[in-house]
């Protein structure tokens, strides 16, 4: 029994799940604290910041990060040596280019005295801060996951976590500091993940002396594909709260409620994005050798067996929303708790359909045609950014914001669908029965 406990932990989809649960827990922990720190307003403004934040990261990484899992695994050490230094140098000039971008941003606006919601100026200042604090062990994740080493990912995600949450506890009962100070927090213990990666050599730092322009561009040239994927895939979910903190009616204050059904939602998503890290290595190493056929097994069960996996936990979010709002935005919201958990059970119907969505992009990365996920992911960001202003401008309502998730969602199911039937002949009824003979197999796939 013990042995089979041991083999099953060792599995690295659960390995993967994990990892992303345990730095979840911690960045729950983290929300619920800021929520019962911060104003309404000055939560709205927290959100605004690290959303743009997140956003720009993805598309910072985004470039590389994609192009450098597919060319890490099964490189050998020169090789590996080679990428992770070209990754470096390539994020390098990105962060000058973004410095530069925000910094003129924000004296433009000093300069011409705009007003804008005050998380748009908190980003501007501070975000290539950020940007530089994490660039090492952002860097370090390719590596990571390209070796599904994802013990060691979860060990440099928790010291930045793990170290913010606690000083919200201590800022929760003794050192009550504000905004400003929390930012800066924020930026102090990214800063410390980047140090250890450095010094460990996970970032690629040390390797930029073997970085070649012929590997730069083999990067460059998958990763603009990539990118514009991630980012369209950030402004999904992101152009909620940036187009939200437009407005002049629902401002900060609607930014920090529609931040918690958002929050819940994610935190749904957890076991998809970890399944996601560890499908796409497997299909891409079948997609290099040519092993069409397996490619195609492996997507059906995880999509099979995924959007099984979801269903239950659906239902139980629809039925206990009111309760799992309540909990985690406290009781400065107990007022617009009808509206929260209103827009968190549309949000659980987005949820039962994500699973296919997911990995519909992730197997056309994986069979080297990033240029059409970029084309699925651009058409569902234009019709959720159309959606969006529709909702916030013209109807002024924040559940019509999360119907639009929903929409755009289905969108993107029948597109991905639509280019993989073309692309590989992908089969949609396969996935029940690939999903039947997984089950029935569990037992050996489990060792």
């Amino acid at each position: 029994m013990l042995g089979k406990l041991k083999n099953i932990g060792k599995e690295k989809n659960l390995s993967s799940l994990m990892a992303n649960v345990s730095v979840a827990f911690l960045g729950l922990v983290s929300f619920m604290l800021l929520t019962r720190q911060l104003s309404k307003e000055l939560f709205g403004e927290w959100v605004l910041f690290i959303t743009l934040a997140t956003f720009v990261d993805l598309l910072r990484f985004g470039l590389t990060r994609t192009s450098s899992v597919r060319l890490l695994s099964g490189a050998d050490d020169q090789k590996q040596k080679c990428i992770l230094g070209c990754t470096f140098r390539i994020n390098l000039k990105l962060l000058g280019v973004l410095t530069f971008v925000c910094w003129g941003a924000h004296m433009a606006l000093l300069f011409f005295s705009l007003e804008i919601n005050n998380g748009y100026r908190l980003f501007l200042f501070y975000y290539p801060f950020l940007a530089l604090s994490n660039l090492s062990w952002n860097n370090a994740m390719s590596l990571f996951q390209a070796e599904q080493n994802f013990r060691r990912m979860m060990m440099v995600r928790l010291s930045n976590v793990g170290l913010f949450c606690l000083f919200l506890i201590l800022n929760q009962w003794w050192l009550k500091l504000g905004l400003l100070e929390i930012v800066w927090v924020n930026i102090a213990v990214n800063a410390i993940s980047g140090i250890w990666c450095s010094i460990k050599n996970w970032d690629g730092l040390i390797y930029v002396r073997h970085a070649t322009r012929t590997v730069e561009k083999e990067l460059v040239n998958f990763g603009k594909y990539s990118m514009g994927t991630l980012v369209s895939s950030s402004l999904l979910k992101s152009s909620d709260t940036l187009i939200i903190g437009m407005s002049p009616i629902l401002g900060s204050a609607g930014i920090a409620m529609y931040a918690i059904p958002l929050k819940l939602t994610d935190l749904l998503g957890i076991p998809l994005h970890s399944f996601a890290m560890t499908a796409y290595p497997r299909m891409s190493k079948k997609s290099i050798e040519g092993d069409l056929a397996a490619v195609k097994k492996i997507f059906y069960s995880y999509v099979g067996i995924v959007t099984l996996l979801f269903f239950p936990v659906a239902l139980t979010a629809f039925v206990f929303a009111e309760h799992m709002v309540l909990f985690l935005g406290g009781n400065e919201y107990l007022d617009s708790l009808p509206l929260l958990t209103l827009i968190f059970r549309v949000f659980t119907v987005y949820i039962m359909l994500l699973p296919i969505d997911r990995f519909t992009g992730v197997l056309l990365d994986s069979i080297n045609r990033p240029k059409l996920n970029l084309y699925k992911v651009l058409v569902m960001t234009s019709a959720n950014i159309i959606l969006n202003f529709l909702a916030v401008f013209v109807f002024k309502s924040l559940v019509a914001v999360a119907v639009g998730t929903v929409v755009f969602t289905i969108v993107g199911m029948f597109l991905g669908f639509f280019y993989l039937k073309r692309e590989i002949q992908i089969q949609s009824k396969q996935i029940v029965s690939e999903s039947v003979l997984f089950l029935k197999n569990l037992k050996a796939h489990l060792g």
